[in-house]
């Protein structure tokens, strides 16, 4: 006689890949969820080369609400849909290993959305620097040129404020199960941006994609400018792959920074009578950098941190155009998404919408 499976009321999606430095306290912080519930720790391991899989097991000898579930796909959305699978709760929430949620991030999302109106419920993403040029990212992400027309950053959203509209560059979140496995799950074409192009699939179901700031999160920026440049290409690239698939997803701040990546091109490359005014763009653009890097070392009393925004900046900037340009090479040219971008250019904007411009997927390379 088969055994039906015990139902909890809310599973955690975790992929997880080599995060032995960091799992013990991430799984901490998430068994210390306040839910007048009961709730389950599902992880997927991307066959960590570390001790990331033994740390595991060894909780879940202790705590039966921790599964461990294998991750042959090693990659982020083959791992929550891994994780998915093996869910029993009514409602699904992903949490990532370095990221360190609020003890009412679950019952915050199960509250709002039981109140309707909303199938996604997500947070705000805080930076928690760790080191000089996480510092820095964190400050680059706090100026109009490192996070554009996004508030999604705000340190201010975090400590309060009112719920937001989302139109793109979702973070994580919490939905009913039923919902997530309608739609299809995660996209593995999308080994990083998958919230992101899930996010398209709601939208174009009408669905509001709401972020509420008591489910801010806090994260690790990369602390090093390697990390940081890969990380930024990589999300271009996976963004462009999201245009081609899902044009309604193009906003005009998306193309600042190919722009200003094309522009660096033909300051070089193009002939000498484009050159010039290619060369006028980036010398706007190094003035922008420099005066934000001063007041910032001025205001703050930052000088280390304002001097590496110099360089934090166009890194985060130009690795995103380039990888978006390249994105376009690889995946095909996003025509449609163009189309339509400029279509809506004279429709009056929603005034609640937020416009990620660099805010990348973080967590987007965890598994």
């Amino acid at each position: 006689m088969e055994v039906e499976p015990e139902r909890v009321d809310v599973s955690v999606l975790v992929p997880v890949l080599n995060e032995e430095h960091h799992i013990r306290e991430a799984v901490a912080a998430m068994r210390a969820q306040e839910l007048d519930g009961t709730f389950e720790l599902i992880f997927a391991d991307g066959r960590s080369a570390d001790r990331t899989r033994e740390i595991l097991d060894g909780l879940a000898v202790g705590d039966p609400r921790i599964r461990v579930l294998d991750n042959p796909g090693r990659h982020t959305a083959s791992g929550l849909n891994i994780c998915l699978r093996a869910a029993r709760g009514e409602f699904v929430a992903r949490m990532d290993a370095h990221t360190y949620y609020p003890s009412r991030y679950l019952v915050a999302g199960i509250e709002r959305l039981q109140r309707g109106d909303t199938e996604w419920v997500s947070g705000p993403q805080v930076p928690q620097p760790t080191g000089p040029i996480s510092r820095a990212v964190a400050i680059a992400l706090g100026t109009w040129l490192g996070r554009g027309g996004s508030r999604k950053w705000s340190e201010q959203d975090a400590a309060g404020g009112e719920e937001r509209d989302l139109d793109t560059g979702v973070f994580g979140g919490v939905w009913r199960r039923a919902a997530v496995l309608d739609i299809g799950g995660w996209d593995e074409r999308w080994p990083i941006n998958q919230d992101s192009e899930m996010a398209a699939r709601f939208l174009d179901r009408g669905v509001r994609l709401v972020c509420i700031p008591e489910m801010a999160a806090r994260y690790k920026p990369r602390n090093s400018l390697r990390g940081l440049a890969r990380q930024y290409f990589r999300y271009g690239l996976y963004r462009a792959q999201t245009f081609r698939h899902h044009p309604h997803s193009m906003r005009r701040s998306h193309l600042i920074a190919p722009a200003l990546t094309g522009a660096l091109l033909a300051a070089v490359l193009a002939p000498r009578p484009l050159r010039r005014p290619a060369q006028a763009v980036i010398s706007l653009y190094l003035a922008a950098v420099g005066a934000t890097a001063v007041s910032t070392a001025v205001r703050r009393g930052q000088r280390t941190e304002g001097a590496l925004l110099t360089v934090v900046l166009p890194t985060m900037h130009l690795a995103w155009g380039f990888g978006t340009l390249f994105g376009m090479l690889r995946f095909g040219p996003p025509t449609k998404a163009l189309a339509s971008m400029f279509s809506r250019s004279t429709e009056q904007p929603d005034a609640h919408a937020e416009q990620a411009v660099y805010a990348p997927s973080l967590h987007g390379e965890s598994a």
